[in-house]
């Protein structure tokens, strides 16, 4: 009887959800042979040089190419570049450019685009916060600080041909070309908009930004003239809906094509006759966490984050709120891109915490802010943290913001405690520590915890710098091991992703990486 009434109210829900949408919202009408898709919030750009959010980062994935990108196994394969030649030593990467691929403006790209598109994520006026995954190439600290007109490191051998040098070798470098701040741009169309770019966006990808209304809808327009064929739809509507019960009613009423299941239609969807036949899901590369401001008081000290981290049954949450749809985390770097274990240092024990709370001084309570996005998911499981903080004296007053206020609230240090995930930009342990952990990345890099480890650094920098797969993964280890031992963030899980999509809907994946996919594969076969 409970679950005839559960179900009644979520009918009654989406009725009423999708009633109050169709008649206060502008989204964009339904549109023959598009791909309908949804966004819980407004991208916050589309200029690669500008993009570090996982939503513009897989739209910008549709509209530009780089050099290299990733297969569906996470290999390293062609893009722009042809083919490529690395030296010996590692550092020296000569890469053949594709002749004939065209921007959208009807430009060819060549080796000279790539050099401005660097130049340009690199040089301080764009204030890109990106450079890291360009600052390796020789010359470009001295470019960055202005005591060089170019980057040394950076030549174009002829028109087609581009020659890359490092300071020192990186392994990862080529997996780093394959993110979003690598994609190539045209530069009269940069110049001619100037920071307007991120609204006309033209690049060399499959499809062209056609129209984005802000907080409303953004569509893509396929390209006929992409340089790997059509693809196999006219374009890409994303209706920007932030409530997941709205979202959940539009899909229902056949206006979305696919949807990322929220935690509380999970198991309606799943259970369905109708729907679960159409549920696809697959691991992801990532983390979720609720990190701390290490930089300044209260949680510059580790007793403190050592004591919220041992208050939270964060495997109850999971199984519960979360519906499994995870796999329990016990430090930043997913199991599937190494090869060691990291034991889960903090077991749910209230008394423990409320004895770390007391040795931290603090044996009256405390009082701290902990932000979050505009998203009912989330704030359902801050609501749940709330609680468990609450019962070991740390009364938690939750802050939502909407997308682009929260990443600039998070990024400039202001909140005690923020709620936030990683989604690998690509397929390495690397990607899970340098941004996030190495002290020259506060703030916009990544390392929004403000954790700062002089030994955690340099082990970062020592895998880095290792050719031999081995000893990398030793250095990745150690590091891994004392940033959990030091506890700037609570490790909650690692997200495996659940879609829900419409019968129409053909050939349709989930990617590991949001960089690989290009849109290009997937049909409507009714669009009635």
């Amino acid at each position: 009887m409970l679950r005839l009434i559960s179900d009644f109210r979520t009918s009654v829900f989406l009725l009423s959800a999708l009633l109050l949408f169709s008649s206060c919202t502008n989204k964009s009408e339904r549109q023959d042979g598009y791909l309908h898709l949804r966004l819980s919030s407004n991208p916050t750009t589309l200029d690669p040089a500008l993009v570090v959010d996982v939503t513009g980062g897989g739209i910008g994935a549709k509209i530009f190419n780089g050099l290299v990108r990733f297969d569906e196994k996470l290999n390293i394969i062609p893009d722009l570049a042809e083919k490529w030649e690395i030296s010996a030593d590692g550092r020296q990467y000569i890469f053949y450019i594709s002749r004939g691929v065209k921007f959208s403006n009807d430009r060819e790209v060549t080796a000279g685009d790539f050099k401005y598109s660097f130049e340009r994520l690199l040089q301080p006026q764009t204030k890109s916060p990106n450079t890291w995954a360009l600052d390796r190439i020789q010359g470009a600290k001295e470019f960055i600080e202005g005591r060089a007109k170019e980057v040394s490191g950076i030549k174009t051998a002829d028109k087609y041909k581009l020659v890359i040098a490092l300071e020192k070798p990186f392994a990862p470098f080529l997996s780093l070309l394959c993110m979003t701040a690598a994609y190539v741009v045209p530069k009269e169309d940069v110049e001619k908009w100037g920071a307007d770019f991120s609204t006309h966006s033209s690049g060399t990808g499959p499809f062209v930004l056609r129209e984005w209304k802000h907080n409303q809808y953004l569509i893509l327009e396929a390209r006929d003239d992409y340089f790997e064929g059509k693809p196999g739809i006219k374009g890409i509507v994303y209706n920007i809906i932030p409530e997941d019960l709205t979202a959940a009613a539009e899909f229902e009423s056949g206006n979305l094509d696919v949807m990322s299941i929220p935690a509380a239609e999970f198991r309606r969807y799943s259970n369905s006759e109708k729907w679960k036949s159409l549920v696809s899901g697959a691991p992801g590369i990532n983390t979720y966490y609720l990190g701390f401001n290490c930089g300044r008081p209260p949680f510059n000290n580790p007793l403190l984050r050592k004591a919220v981290s041992h208050a939270i049954d964060r495997g109850k949450i999971l199984r519960t709120i979360y519906e499994a749809r995870g796999e329990p985390a016990s430090g930043p770097v997913p199991q599937a891109l190494k090869s060691w274990a990291v034991p889960d240092m903090y077991q749910y024990d209230p008394e423990k915490a409320k004895s770390l709370l007391k040795e931290a001084g603090h044996s009256n309570g405390l009082k701290i802010k902990i932000y979050l996005t505009a998203d009912q998911e989330v704030l359902d499981i801050l609501e749940v943290i709330q609680g468990y903080l609450m019962n070991v004296d740390i009364e938690a007053e939750l802050r939502q913001l909407e997308w682009s206020a929260y990443k600039a609230a998070i990024n400039s240090g202001e909140p005690d405690a923020f709620w936030l995930s990683w989604w690998a930009d690509y397929p390495d342990p690397e990607n899970f520590l340098f941004p996030l952990f190495h002290s020259s990345n506060f703030g916009p890099a990544g390392n929004r915890a403000r954790f700062k480890n002089k030994e955690v650094d340099a082990l970062i920098e020592k895998g880095q710098g290792s050719i031999d797969r081995k000893k990398r993964d030793e250095y990745y280890e150690k590091a891994e091991k004392l940033i959990v031992s030091s506890a700037p963030w609570v490790f909650f899980w690692h997200k495996k992703e659940y879609t829900v999509r419409q019968p129409r809907v053909k050939n349709y994946k989930i990617y590991p990486i949001y960089s690989i996919d290009k849109g290009m594969g997937i049909e409507l076969t009714d669009d009635s």
